[in-house]
């Protein structure tokens, strides 16, 4: 695996897009200008954050597989730092705050998955957490994503037979909550109860039970 750290870049994503050849290649940076989130929205880093992107070859993967790469590259965050849980499909949790997310891009057989994790915020947004109550310094900012890519590495090698769904499903915070969503196949609201074997989430709703495959999904909290 290659690994370049920069002090500043405006994406790590289009940077490992653009300095992969044929080897794993990992980006971190200290500091990103113009990190994003899913559907292009802006990301908000913390005083220390890991912002990082891993660029490689998915030739194993057939396109009906390759969503599941996001879940997979969740599982190797939890794997890598303890106390975490998995939003469906691409949110970190820490409680019932979000301290990171993943995205995923492909452009023929390269694949760019992309995290930023909130790693300590003395003071965050509504909503938003730290994974760490102190400070774990700069250092973590390196080792951190080295440690998630080589994870994520072995599990692309391992090929998508068996990609982990048993464990996302007890690392899941989603299964179990009602949950609403608006992009296809329609917006609407029912309780999360299983994870496909294609990475779907399965929802029981009024009318029936609906696989939801891409798109973001709201937690309803009842008070």
């Amino acid at each position: 695996m290659i690994t370049v750290h920069l002090d500043e870049v405006a994406s790590t994503q289009d940077e490992a897009r653009d300095r992969w050849v044929s080897e794993p290649t990992l980006v971190t940076a200290t500091r990103q200008r113009s990190g994003r989130g899913r559907s292009g929205v802006g990301w908000q880093n913390a005083p220390r954050a890991v912002a990082a992107s891993l660029a490689f070859s998915a030739a194993g993967w057939s396109a009906e597989t390759r969503p599941v790469l996001t879940l997979v590259a969740g599982l190797a965050m939890i794997d890598t730092i303890d106390g975490l849980e998995l939003k469906w499909p691409n949110d970190l949790l820490r409680g019932d705050s979000k301290s990171g997310g993943i995205l995923t891009e492909a452009l023929d057989e390269v694949v760019v998955v992309g995290v930023g994790v909130n790693l300590w915020w003395p003071d965050p947004p509504e909503g938003i957490v730290g994974v760490y109550d102190v400070d774990p310094g700069d250092a973590a900012v390196r080792s951190v994503p080295e440690q998630w890519a080589r994870k994520l590495v072995e599990a692309v090698a391992a090929g998508p037979g068996d990609w982990g769904r048993d464990r996302y499903r007890e690392a899941c915070a989603t299964l179990g909550e009602r949950v609403t969503w608006e992009g296809a196949p329609g917006p609407g609201e029912g309780v999360a109860v299983d994870i496909g074997r294609d990475g779907a989430l399965l929802v029981d709703t009024n009318q029936g039970m609906v696989e939801l495959r891409s798109g973001a999904v709201t937690h309803v909290r009842t008070v």
